[in-house]
C-alpha cells in the first residue's frame, strides 16, 4: 500500500493505493492503514487532480478505479451509493430499499460510516428521512460543504 498527502480546499487529504486502484481517503483525523508507506504513484496523482476538479465543480464523475474493502452488504450499499447522482440526495431508508433490505436503514448507516474512500464514493449525499444532515466522518460542516459545492454547481441551492 502507498500513501500519499496533499492539502486541498478541504483539508488535508491522505489517499491510499493498493493494487492499482484507490482504497482510501483519510481525513486529517482519521487513522492511516498501518501497512500504507508513503509515497506517490502515478494514480494517486491522478486521484488528486480528480479530487481537485471536483472540489473546484468542474468534475462531476470520478474516473479513478477505487475498490474499497468491506462485508458483502457494504459493497452493495457503497455500489448503490456510487450511483447517487451528482447533486443528489437519497435517504438511508431509500438506499436500503435500493440494496433489497427495506428495513436496514441504520446498518446502511454503518455501512456510510465505514466507507473507506469517502467522496469518491459519496457518502455524503445520503440524508435523514426529515430531509436532516446526519453524520458524516469528516464532520456535518463538510458534508453540508460537498452537498452545497453539487448543488451550485447545478444551480440550487441546500
Amino acid at each position: 500500500m502507498i500513501v500519499s498527502f496533499q492539502q486541498t480546499s478541504i483539508g488535508r487529504i491522505a489517499l491510499v493505493e493498493s493494487g492499482c486502484a484507490i482504497t482510501h481517503l483519510c481525513f486529517d483525523t482519521d487513522n492511516l492503514p498501518q501497512q500504507a508507506e508513503i509515497g506517490e504513484t502515478e494514480l494517486i496523482r491522478e486521484a488528486f487532480l480528480q479530487l481537485e476538479a471536483y472540489l473546484s465543480g468542474e468534475l462531476r464523475v470520478f474516473s479513478v478505479p477505487v475498490v474499497p474493502s468491506g462485508t458483502p452488504f457494504m459493497q452493495r450499499v457503497w455500489q448503490t451509493l456510487s450511483a447517487i447522482p451528482y447533486g443528489t440526495t437519497l435517504t438511508y431508508c431509500e438506499i436500503a430499499d435500493a440494496v433489497g433490505i427495506p428495513f436496514a436503514a441504520r446498518a446502511v448507516g454503518m455501512a456510510n460510516n465505514r466507507n473507506p474512500v469517502p467522496v469518491f464514493i459519496p457518502c455524503h449525499r445520503v440524508i435523514g428521512r426529515n430531509g436532516s444532515l446526519t453524520g458524516y466522518r469528516g464532520g456535518l460542516g463538510l458534508k453540508k460543504r460537498l452537498l452545497e459545492l453539487e448543488r451550485g454547481a447545478l444551480g440550487y441551492k441546500i
